[in-house]
């Protein structure tokens, strides 16, 4: 490829690329000579803008010419004449790409890029001139003339081969830098477990806590992270024990990473946090990498937000939520003892609103209690904006928002809706008077009432559709009466008064637990039991559990069992019994679908229970009617 001096830039030779997009041996090309710009390697190829004076085009070479790249032969700004090509379409991105296969060199590396060629006004003495214009003046060794623009290259000048730079700034980078440059990154999307060797670069946008378990092999310790790539596909990468330990403090949320050497399986639907179908596991031979000069590239943490008052749908499932709000009030800081392992936490509720004028609690937990918490109080009169990734909805004052090892909080984020809330926060919200998410229901429905008023269907509903929550729970509510409780059934279970968990009897004595790993003297009762449940529409038995299955009984399930152990006062239990039915409840319902001798069958729980506050039921049926009658 020897360069012929005197050859120019094609007038819209991109224009004419364009017009054929994949000419065939049977094409006649027209003479196309454009100048290559912003060369970069990519992979094992190397990337370019085509640029042909007025236009530009995103285009790569032929991994066969990465050989004259490396010669020298092609270099930055140097002037090609397209022999071969194929423009291709990037539909997730509505843009064209230029794929060079067979090029020639025509200049070498001119001084400056030209930026555009425009027509001058016609001269006195009648005749059209075209006018370079270069980044700066070009110098008066330029040649006009009207078919085009010819450019003396400047000898003297001594332009660095592309491979001269890329060893420069080889040998000058980081490793990670040189991965990049080495490797080629894939996707998350284009992975599966049946890939070889890979290397993706994410960005950690939510990183877990290390937490300890025990198994029949033994103890161990784990944590998670969740990775997003430059295309903003999220991927749940595990580590265990080993890795666990060598990445955890590795891992910094918000940072950049190459990562190699992990493995693919199918994701878990029951347990997965992010919309992939895989999910991928780190062991102690994965590599991974920072990649701090790289960053900008990967999307920070995705926000998909649920305003206030729309969370009712989300209350007891698994799904968590996004929520952004203006902070109202921050809590000093309390210490809350769990009764799992008897450790100490701390805890900080704030309340945030949000233009649905609803306020809501939201409890952080552990450091974020502590540090962002402490942040928040510290502005709290400044009413400062707050976005929170991944929380979990409780029943607890009707609905309120608790904080996991996974959440994300951002005090006064730069992104839209931050900017939004605020705009409307300063002009009207901060004089506009807030109600809780739960206003307006008895003060003793604290159990989920709040959302028995949304989502709210009758029992035939749930039950001729068979194929409600397969592919996770569905929730619902329903105002029925509990119609029959089987008085023979097994409604308890024994419970260790620690953790709640299952015990069985200990030899010598007491009750062990696998939980605790301990003998206690004594042991609780919980209930575990089914009762049958009927409205206007229908009937459907329904499992509920201890907290529940108090409310619809009256009593404890010790309460109950004394009552059923009273010697010759049988009637006494049976009697209780026949007082839990035909009262009216309010119940929010999950819907799940179990495998029961290869038959799949539906399960209905009592997630929430509520006695009927006849006035807001009566404020809820009248807005149905107006509802019905709207649409008439």
């Amino acid at each position: 490829m020897n360069a012929a001096i005197g050859k120019s830039v094609s007038p819209d030779g991109i224009s004419k690329l364009l017009s054929i997009p994949k000419p065939d041996s049977f094409t006649h090309l027209p003479e196309i000579i454009l100048q290559v710009t912003n060369l970069e390697p990519k992979g094992k190829s190397y990337g370019f803008d085509a640029s042909d004076g007025k236009m530009k085009i995103k285009a790569i070479f032929n991994s066969r010419l990465s050989s004259e790249i490396l010669s020298g032969n092609i270099q930055n700004l140097c002037l090609i004449q397209v022999l071969d090509y194929t423009v291709n379409e990037i539909p997730s991105k509505s843009e064209k790409f230029l794929i060079i296969t067979k090029c020639e060199v025509v200049s070498p590396a001119l001084e400056k890029e030209i930026k555009e060629v425009v027509e001058q006004e016609e001269s006195d003495m009648g005749m059209p001139l075209k006018k370079p214009k270069l980044e700066n003046e070009v110098k008066s060794e330029n040649i006009k003339e009207a078919k085009g623009l010819f450019l003396k290259p400047k000898q003297e000048i001594v332009a660095k081969s592309a491979a001269q730079i890329v060893h420069e700034q080889h040998r000058n980078m980081a490793p990670a830098a040189r991965m990049a440059m080495t490797r080629r990154v894939h996707p998350l999307v284009s992975l599966n477990p049946y890939q070889g060797n890979w290397t993706i670069k994410v960005r950690v946008t939510s990183k877990g806590n290390m937490r300890t378990y025990r198994n029949a092999r033994g103890e161990g310790c784990v944590f998670n992270v969740e990775l997003t790539d430059g295309d903003g596909t999220q991927i749940q990468a595990t580590m265990f024990n080993e890795a666990a330990r060598k990445f955890y403090d590795r891992f910094e949320l918000g940072k950049v990473y190459y990562i190699s050497k992990g493995t693919l399986r199918v994701a878990n639907k029951q347990f997965k946090t992010v919309q992939n179908d895989y999910e991928m596991t780190l062991n102690e031979n994965s590599e991974v990498e920072e990649a701090s000069d790289e960053a900008a590239c990967i999307p920070e943490t995705k926000f998909k937000f649920v305003p206030i008052d729309q969370l009712g749908p989300y209350v007891n499932s698994k799904d968590l939520v996004d929520v952004i709000g203006i902070v109202q009030s921050v809590s000093p800081t309390t210490s809350i003892r769990r009764k799992s392992n008897n450790e100490t936490v701390p805890k900080r509720d704030i309340v945030v609103a949000d233009e649905t004028k609803k306020t809501v609690v939201v409890s952080l937990w552990n450091e974020l209690a502590t540090s962002v918490g402490q942040e928040l109080q510290d502005i709290a009169d400044k009413s400062p904006v707050v976005a929170i990734k991944s929380l979990k909805v409780g029943d607890f004052q009707g609905i309120s928002l608790s904080t996991l090892g996974k959440s994300i909080v951002q005090v006064n984020p730069v992104i839209a809706e931050s900017e939004k809330l605020r705009s409307w926060y300063d002009s009207e919200g901060k004089e506009t008077s807030m109600a809780s998410v739960g206003s307006g229901l008895s003060p003793s429905t604290k159990s989920g009432a709040r959302s028995m008023y949304s989502d709210r269907v009758s029992l035939s509903h749930i039950t001729s559709n068979p194929s409600l929550g397969e592919d996770k729970p569905a929730f619902f509510s329903i105002r029925a009466y509990i119609s029959f409780i089987k008085p023979d059934q097994t409604m308890w279970y024994r419970a260790c008064k620690t953790c709640n968990k299952k015990v069985t009897d200990a030899l010598g004595g007491g009750y062990w637990c696998e939980g605790c790993q301990k003998n206690d003297a004594e042991c609780s009762l919980r209930y575990i039991m089914v009762v049958k449940v009927s409205d206007a529409s229908g009937e459907g038995w329904v499992s509920a559990f201890n907290e529940e299955a108090e409310k619809i009984i009256g009593c404890s399930a010790d309460e109950l069992d004394l009552l059923k152990s009273q010697i010759g006062e049988e009637n006494t239990y049976q009697q209780r019994l026949k007082e839990a039915t035909w009262n009216p409840h309010l119940l929010r319902i999950s819907v799940s679908q179990n495998e029961y001798n290869n038959e799949k069958r539906q399960r209905m729980t009592v997630r929430a229970v509520a006695p009927v506050d006849f006035a807001a039921e009566s404020r809820f049926l009248l807005e149905e009617i107006s509802k019905m009658k709207g649409s008439q």
